[in-house]
């Protein structure tokens, strides 16, 4: 019986995965044709660009078949770019509201990664109001994100640099260098 039970469920995620995959198509600026490995939904009314060669999911890794990558350009002028050859790994969220979001060639980015612009919301008087500041993120070539990383508005990780796994990312960071913690700091250069 658990073999007959292993096989359901690998065909019930299967179908799953299927299921959403086919959302992912329905999308909106999007320039370039990234390899869609996990579900992605691509939302917004901004531009998201891709490189050659640029990956989306990653099989075997965890989450690959319940989960959902979500990349979002939300207002008109907001802008995603991903350079070449850069592999995200599973169930990342990216979201540019009002500004940009660039994440550089030859990358890697781990599973569960956070990529924002913005808070959302007002950080004082009214929470619901529009009226918030975005600032760019950047991302360097050849830079390696670990698994749950968050990085937040306003941050700079230079070329060739590497964050530890649940890192918090809020500003910038020189090139070559390894850096980790909760906010993070450099660890050491490379």
């Amino acid at each position: 019986m658990g073999f007959r039970k292993d096989i359901i469920l690998r065909l019930f995620s299967l179908f799953n995965f299927l299921k959403r995959r086919a959302y992912a198509a329905i999308s909106k600026e999007i320039v370039g044709s990234p390899t869609i490995l996990q579900a992605t939904i691509f939302e917004g009314n901004g531009k998201i660009s891709f490189g050659n060669n640029v990956i989306l999911g990653y099989y075997p890794s965890p989450k690959f078949y319940e989960g959902a990558m979500y990349i979002e350009a939300r207002e008109a002028s907001a802008v995603i770019a991903v350079g070449d050859c850069t592999i995200i790994n599973n169930n990342c969220t990216i979201v540019a509201d009002k500004s940009s979001i660039t994440i550089g060639k030859n990358c890697l980015i781990g599973a569960n990664v956070e990529i924002l612009d913005s808070d959302f919301h007002s950080l004082s008087g009214d929470r619901k109001s529009s009226d918030y500041e975005c600032w760019p993120v950047v991302i360097g070539d050849n830079v390696f994100v670990g698994n749950n990383v968050k990085i937040l508005k306003g941050s700079k990780i230079g070329h060739n640099s590497v964050v530890g796994n649940g890192s918090l990312v809020t500003k910038a960071f020189p090139e070559n260098v390894i850096l980790a913690g909760f906010p993070a700091k450099i660890i050491r250069s490379l």
